[in-house]
């Protein structure tokens, strides 16, 4: 059988165009975003959530940068934390409330920019909205946490106020002041991003489109049977959740092209999320830990490590058996 390679190659060459053109845009965007300050008007309500869980209203300070900079975020709880403004418990309780307002940050520089274009509107939106309902139901666990736990604790506002005030948030501080500066900035920066997954996108797309012309992927992967039917997933799924492990964009690289038709869209999400199970233990090692412990030290950055990993596995969990099992 003759194999197919000169066919496929205006496909690809037009889905890597189109997607290049909105990586560029997108992530030109995410800067304009957050070079006038507009992400900060996304946390405004933080303290609608800082007061139920009994937390300091500087923390609200916190959560704004974690929507900018997750360093920045977590290095101002760990400053509460050293003067005394949070307790173990409390600086706990803010970490897990932090975790939709880190999300917020990857809608603007990946999922947006990147991921919707790769998967398509409709497949792209639900593992969007699937991973915003997730990070908000962490937060919102947080939230009750906080409102459980820390209800006996001596409340320290105005602590702040007494101490010449909370750090300000640091939104813009990379970026220049004038409109033509920000503009300026913002093209580098989608021209930068593009430049680099440019390549990998076009070695990884052309690579999964000959093999999905020419290779019975369900043939290939038939030893892995087993283990689909137990997760109930296609075989399919069992490389994808590989690739997934390794890298989140060249997962969605490899699923795109079997939707619709080996995959149906929540079938993908689902194997999209169950590869980020993969992905995160494999990142909490690599990168999580390392940063964790940087921050809190290794005793808190272990408590840290251990409520982040427990709560995201479980979330991600009742979310695939929604997706699998859950009314249509």
């Amino acid at each position: 059988m003759a194999v197919e390679v000169w066919s496929v190659l205006p496909t690809v060459a037009t889905r890597v165009a189109k997607i290049a053109l909105f990586i560029a845009v997108g992530v030109s965007l995410a800067h304009l975003l957050v070079a006038f300050g507009l992400i900060e008007k996304i946390a405004l309500f933080s303290k609608h959530l800082t007061r139920p869980a009994n937390l300091p209203d500087e923390v609200g300070s916190a959560i704004v940068t974690t929507a900018a900079s997750t360093t920045a975020g977590y290095g101002m709880l760990a400053e509460f934390r050293e003067s005394g403004r949070l307790s173990d418990r409390a600086t706990l309780v803010a970490v897990t409330i932090n975790t939709f307002f880190g999300f917020v940050q990857h809608i603007f520089t990946f999922y947006a920019p990147v991921l919707i274009p790769i998967l398509g509107l409709q497949v792209g939106l639900m593992y969007v909205g699937a991973r915003a309902l997730i990070a908000l139901g962490i937060t919102l666990v947080g939230v009750l946490a906080g409102a459980v736990l820390l209800s006996g604790e001596q409340s320290v506002r105005g602590t702040v106020e007494a101490d010449g005030g909370a750090p300000e948030p640091t939104v813009t501080a990379d970026h220049p002041d004038t409109l033509e500066g920000k503009l300026r900035d913002a093209a580098t920066k989608g021209y930068e991003k593009t430049r680099d997954i440019l390549p990998r996108l076009a070695i990884i797309y052309t690579a999964v489109a000959l093999l999905t012309a020419n290779v019975d992927i369900t043939r290939v992967t038939a030893a892995a049977d087993p283990l689909a039917d137990v997760v109930g997933l296609p075989v399919a799924a069992v490389p994808v959740i590989a690739v997934f492990a390794l890298d989140t964009t060249n997962g969605a690289l490899v699923i795109a092209p079997l939707i619709p038709g080996t995959f149906t869209p929540r079938q993908a999400v689902a194997t999209m999320l169950v590869g980020g199970i993969v992905s995160f233990a494999v990142s909490t090692f690599k990168r999580s830990i390392p940063f964790q412990y940087g921050i809190w030290g290794a005793e808190f950055g272990s408590k840290v490590v251990a409520v982040n990993t427990a709560l995201k596995v479980v979330f991600i969990g009742v979310a695939v058996a929604l997706l699998l099992y859950g009314p249509v």
